[in-house]
């Protein structure tokens, strides 16, 4: 069983930064292939960006330029860097495992989520 644990949610106005951290439970994070998603109310839960186990890289369009997804292994971590934040970012972002695949753009490719951090942007 995997145990992934978001922090770094917030407020922020626009134009502004937020970096997410989601620490994973487990001995072989860097077989993991991981992701942020988001969930606006009343959407469904979109992929914002992904990264491989093998650290190739995927980003929704809407964030590509202003979002950066990163892992540190040594640490069981990754990492969501968010600059020049819209309101349209306003959400909640889950941190998603797949355990031994390569991942892949929808949620059910993911075996393991974390319970969610808000962001709010504010314009």
């Amino acid at each position: 069983q995997v145990q992934l644990v978001e922090l770094g949610g917030g407020l922020v106005q626009a134009g502004g930064s937020l970096r997410l951290s989601c620490a994973a439970s487990g001995r072989t994070f860097s077989r993991y292939s991981m992701a942020w998603f988001r969930q606006a109310p009343g959407k469904e839960r979109e992929l914002v960006a992904g990264i491989s186990w093998s650290g190739g890289l995927r980003y929704a369009d809407s964030v590509k330029g202003r979002f950066t997804i990163s892992r540190d292994n040594a640490k069981n971590t990754v990492y969501l860097q968010m600059n020049s934040l819209k309101p349209e970012d306003t959400a909640v972002y889950y941190c998603a495992a797949d355990d031994g695949g390569t991942g892949g753009p929808a949620p059910r490719m993911y075996t393991y989520w974390g319970q969610g951090t808000q962001v709010t942007v504010s314009s």
